[in-house]
């Protein structure tokens, strides 16, 4: 950031008083800049014992699978937000479960939020940021075309617990992959 917000003055990277982060801070009128993590929410929606995934349509990962999920909106719950992506990406609707996964993903300043979710009469189709949708068994799973670690991680615990017949939430923190 170089300029601030409020007026359009510079901003200084300083540690401001009570602080222990560098913030960017503006010059003129003082007004400190906070930048936090962004919360990316999904759904892992079930139909039939399989799992609904969209091709994304966008970039990052263009033409790789993953669960519908996006960023949370202000003024937005995370189920809400879940629950709102699943109909915007998947145009699907979901009967809200329980949270299942937190990822935390500090190099990019982002925390992933997965519910799970019961797919109502199996409808689903592709919205403006999938290329398509699939419902997936465990044994058809894409696992080497899917976009995210994220979303790995959570349908690998989902597949766990299923197994084992009891569901947990399952925390988890992802670290930088190593560069080539």
């Amino acid at each position: 950031m170089r300029y601030c917000t409020q007026c359009g003055q510079a901003v200084q990277l300083r540690i401001p008083a009570g602080d222990s982060l560098y913030r960017s801070i503006c010059s003129a009128c003082g007004h400190i800049h906070y930048e936090n993590p962004k919360l990316i929410v999904g759904c892992l929606a079930e139909w039939e014992g399989r799992i609904l995934l969209c091709r994304r349509a966008i970039e990052p990962r263009l033409g790789f699978w993953t669960l519908p999920a996006g960023f949370m909106e202000n003024e937005e719950s995370s189920l809400a937000a879940a629950l709102r992506e699943t109909r915007e990406e998947a145009c699907a609707i979901v009967e809200a479960g329980t949270l299942f996964a937190l990822v935390d993903v500090p190099h990019i300043s982002q925390v992933h939020l997965f519910y799970r979710g019961a797919l109502q009469n199996g409808e689903h189709r592709a919205g403006c940021e999938s290329l398509e949708t699939r419902l997936y068994a465990e044994a058809d799973m894409p696992w080497d075309e899917l976009a995210f670690c994220s979303v790995r991680f959570c349908l690998e615990q989902y597949f766990a617990d299923r197994r084992r017949g009891e569901f947990a939430i399952h925390q988890h923190t992802l670290q930088p992959l190593p560069e080539d």
